[in-house]
């Protein structure tokens, strides 16, 4: 009879952890996305409680070449087209899901004392901040707006890399640099001392899109489905407006 009550509830334990792992969602997205995207999942788990979502933030190339390395993620959403093409032509994410989450705009903030009021006064600062362009899109949006403007020579040696684009932000707020290269967003969001001192004209960069996907292991995952389509909502695209991100 022990043995029988045993049995029993070892299989109710069982079913329980399956049932647990069943309703577990991993959620990588880009930095920038910290918390748009937490308020989202925050949004998404009060309609869904038994849903336990994780969320995972980073460079988008860092989170794609943890995706590569068997990282455990449902969705993905990166900050630029690059990284989920690298993830799609090894056939790590469900091409079929893929679609535009949000769109950005590159701005350059700082607390530079000398007029500032466009690409080409950057030649007179000391000390820009950029996020790494092998890793992260931000960087990668703003070194190819120095090369548009023909200026990448002149800049050579006054960029600091920052791991991510809040890291170069991170830099400006403490003066540690003459500016930095990030997107709208945040500096709206973390600005206090570092101000926009202008937009990148669009015209020098590709334009700023967050590409959102299931990746192949989360397209077979009924909850992963039902958040991704959740993001894709009129409530997600209204909390999206909210933090100053363009959803057309």
């Amino acid at each position: 009879m022990t043995v029988k009550i045993l049995s029993v509830a070892l299989c109710g334990i069982l079913f329980l952890a399956t049932g647990a792992l069943a309703d577990q969602v991993t959620l990588s997205a880009a930095a920038s996305l910290r918390e748009v995207v937490t308020e989202l999942s925050g949004a998404y788990r009060t309609k869904h409680p038994e849903v336990r979502t994780l969320l995972n933030f980073g460079a988008s190339g860092t989170l794609a070449k943890q995706i590569e390395q068997g990282a455990p993620a449902d969705i993905f959403i990166s900050a630029n087209r690059e990284w989920m093409d690298y993830l799609r032509n090894r056939k790590l994410v469900d091409e079929g899901s893929r679609c535009a989450f949000a769109y950005n705009s590159l701005v350059f903030a700082g607390t530079a004392k000398q007029p500032v009021t466009g690409m080409q006064d950057l030649v007179k600062l000391r000390r820009i901040a950029i996020g790494s362009p092998r890793s992260v899109p931000a960087g990668d949006y703003a070194a190819e707006s120095f090369r548009e403007a023909g200026i990448e020579k002149e800049l050579a040696g006054r960029l600091v890399m920052a791991k991510d684009v809040r890291e170069a932000m991170k830099y400006a707020e403490m003066g540690e640099v003459d500016g930095a290269f990030v997107y709208r967003t945040d500096a709206l969001l973390f600005g206090k001392k570092a101000r926009i001192l202008f937009t990148v004209p669009a015209g020098l960069h590709d334009r700023v899109v967050y590409p959102m996907a299931l990746t192949a292991t989360g397209a077979g995952k009924p909850g992963a489905r039902e958040l991704f389509r959740f993001l894709q909502s009129a409530e997600a695209r209204k909390i999206l407006g909210k933090y100053g991100f363009e959803v057309k």
